[in-house]
């Protein structure tokens, strides 16, 4: 059955693409093209023009949903809880991933804290600079030539999605073993999915022998730029801990927040 996950759920759309730009090959140092870039493109209108078309998000697995791009610019203040908490736990010298149109960097400056946002949108990158972000680099998480340490890492609007697959965890806790400082740590937050499968008795209709069920595919258009099918995770707490706990970190559950949603925080054992 398909749903759309925001007005059924409650789950608000906008709290889980902006670091979608990176889960369609996971693990590259791919940056994007103008012409494969729609949130970029809708970032760089609505900066321009103060205003943005649709932009639209598509699922094999859900119905067809829309970012409302305005959103992406929001202040401190109209934060999710999840997000303030984290932005307030940053510290050192942080790294903001797939930081978008900078609404999170321009937060950490205000608060002044060092940070340092990523991008692989040039639109975005070049949004970012004119808002004021003072260190924004076009760059790739997963480019090996990008070797600095980092004593926050930040992973926000389902940060856990950059991950894609279930299986790419091992990867991704290596990269950020060469990116954090001895005594770093990652704040990420992420959703349990697993009520979208609860039936009216209260038990899980889940396929245990099928893929894990918070592995979600998304493509995203703005106006007639379509960008390229990526997937998406969505993890539940338990299993982000048992991962973590395999590839030499520990987990701490932070905060819950209202949708099935929660912030980690994770460090090197």
């Amino acid at each position: 059955m398909r749903y759309i996950l925001s007005q059924r759920y409650g789950i608000k759309t906008i709290d889980y693409f902006c670091l979608y730009y990176y889960t369609s090959r996971l693990m590259n140092n791919n940056l994007l093209t103008t012409e494969k870039d729609p949130m970029g493109a809708a970032i760089a209108d609505y900066y321009n023009h103060k205003k943005a078309d649709r932009l639209r998000v598509f699922s094999s697995q859900f119905d067809e949903d829309e970012i409302p791009v305005k959103q992406l610019f929001r202040p401190f203040k109209l934060m999710p809880v999840l997000e303030k908490t984290a932005l307030q736990l940053a510290t050192g010298k942080i790294l903001d991933v797939g930081a978008g149109s900078g609404c999170h960097a321009l937060a950490l400056q205000e608060a002044e804290k060092e940070v340092c946002a990523i991008d692989v949108s040039p639109l975005s990158v070049d949004v970012m600079k004119k808002r004021g972000v003072k260190d924004v680099r076009l760059v790739n998480l997963f480019d090996e030539q990008f070797q600095e340490k980092f004593d926050t890492i930040l992973m926000l609007m389902n940060g856990s999605g950059i991950i894609g697959r279930i299986e790419n965890m091992p990867q991704f806790f290596q990269r950020m073993k060469q990116l954090l400082t001895p005594d770093g740590c990652i704040l990420m937050d992420s959703s349990d999915l697993k009520y979208l499968y609860e039936e009216e008795d209260g038990s899980f209709l889940i396929d245990m022998a099928g893929d894990y069920y918070g592995q979600i595919d998304f493509q995203m258009q703005y106006k007639d730029i379509k960008g390229e099918t990526f997937d998406w995770l969505y993890i539940d707490f338990q299993t982000l801990q048992l991962y973590a706990s395999a590839n030499g970190f520990k987990t701490e559950l932070i905060k819950e927040g209202e949708h099935y949603d929660y912030l980690a925080k994770l460090t090197k054992v």
